[in-house]
């Protein structure tokens, strides 16, 4: 066999490789989100109030936001092939330990084992796609993988309401726990981190030898003591905390206490989120590359209709046709979640590459911090106004999504400050 048949057949066993780290991915959005759908089922299971819940919904973001830097090391000193499967296998018991949870802390430790154990898809995922892919495939393969994460996120709405009605939550987790462990053998099977561990020719044009021109260390600091770098950051904790603090947790609760929708309809509702993400995902990448030829006003401009969104949810939660529910959802889906795209990609370009991954892997830690955050205050300022007969009143909600309506507007300032990156011809 020449160097030209091993060439084809390496870049037809490339989408095998990608589609079993694809569906792995899927399952990241998936657990960042299910709490909302199974909210009334983990109150009632465990008693908790509204600030534990937001506890046990965040407890996924800590570790995953703590473990974006010692991902990328372990993906460079493991492999990305065995860094994947160990940690896929640490979101497999975590959900099967979630599903069997007999109280409420138990439920916590297993939250932070799935938060844990999907932490470590995507940037392995980015590194195994750089080897496999080109350059100039590399943006689409992203968005397509991007994509894929939507579709977790659909997932974890309606088909997981039919799913807890059918099974029960506790079953349901340990279904889905299975389900990961079968990801985790799928990838040590077939993924591999280079063609040439095949025996095959090299895809990529080029290397990444210039990374090791800066030290982690230094990378950080330089990134750190940028200071466009953090205009960046803050509208990422600020815009993707108040995403979570709705569609990952508190949204369920609010359309069926509140409009008296049921788990499947409240999930129909919520899964516009991923449809905006879905398709707002390309129409923005579009946007910024070709029609405005700028990263900075797509930024501005999405960040502000994301502050518009917030302002029917704030200031009449309780009046709002369902019809307009849904458009505000598919909105903080597309100006909320799917126009991080954008703004991951101005963050690149304010480095040299030499230090792509670190600025990528340092501003990442931001949303999952605001993911980690949001919930669980949202809770607080809810209890504070207490439940009536067992649910929540309009004015607890009201509260809640006045706080998001102010961490939006925060989210847009901080963008107006932010720097234009895409050089111009």
């Amino acid at each position: 066999m020449n160097d030209e048949q091993m060439l084809r057949k390496a870049l037809r066993y490339r989408w095998l490789i990608f589609w079993v780290l694809a569906i792995g991915y899927l399952f990241v959005y998936f657990h960042r989100v299910s709490s909302a759908v199974v909210a009334p089922e983990l109150v009632k299971a465990f008693g908790i109030s509204g600030a534990v819940l937001g506890i046990l919904a965040s407890a996924y973001f800590y570790p995953y936001a703590c473990m974006q830097l010692p991902v990328g090391l372990l993906a460079d000193s493991l492999g990305p092939r065995k860094t994947v499967t160990t940690f896929l296998l640490i979101a497999c018991f975590g959900a099967i330990l979630f599903g069997l949870s007999p109280n409420i802390t138990v439920a916590i430790f297993a939250r932070v084992l799935v938060g844990l154990g999907v932490a470590a898809l995507f940037v392995p995922t980015m590194k195994i796609l750089a080897e496999w892919f080109r350059v100039k495939e590399f943006a689409t393969m992203t968005g397509i993988l991007m994509a894929v994460g939507g579709i977790g996120w659909l997932s974890a709405a309606t088909p997981l309401a039919l799913l807890t009605t059918w099974l029960g939550w506790r079953m349901a987790f340990v279904l889905i726990g299975v389900i990961t462990l079968v990801i985790a053998v799928l990838t040590w099977a077939f993924v591999r981190n280079r063609p040439e561990e095949m025996g095959w020719p090299r895809i990529t044009e080029t290397t990444e030898a210039a990374q090791a021109g800066v030290g982690l260390l230094e990378g950080i600091g330089i990134v750190l003591s940028r200071r466009h770098f953090w205009p960046l950051a803050f509208w990422f904790f600020f815009s993707y905390g108040t995403v979570i603090g709705f569609g990952g947790l508190w949204g369920g609760p609010y359309l069926m206490e509140i409009y008296g929708l049921s788990k499947p309809q409240a999930g129909n509702v919520l899964m516009m989120i991923a449809v905006g993400m879905i398709i707002g995902s390309p129409l923005l990448g579009w946007l910024s590359d070709k029609v405005f030829s700028a990263r900075k006003p797509v930024m501005v401009g999405g960040a502000f209709i994301y502050f518009l969104s917030w302002l029917p949810l704030a200031l009449k939660p309780g009046g709002l046709s369902v019809a307009l529910l849904y458009l505000l959802s598919f909105l903080i889906g597309v100006f909320g979640s799917a126009i991080v795209i954008v703004a991951f990609t101005a963050n690149k370009e304010l480095f040299p590459k030499e230090i792509a991954g670190t600025s990528t892997g340092l501003v990442n830690i931001f949303p999952f911090a605001g993911g980690a955050v949001f919930p669980p205050v949202m809770g607080y300022i809810m209890d504070k106004v207490g439940r009536v007969g067992g649910a929540y009143p309009v004015e607890a909600y009201q509260r809640a999504f006045l706080f998001c309506l102010l961490a939006a507007l925060a989210a847009f300032l901080s963008v107006c400050f932010m720097k234009e990156t895409l050089k111009r011809g």
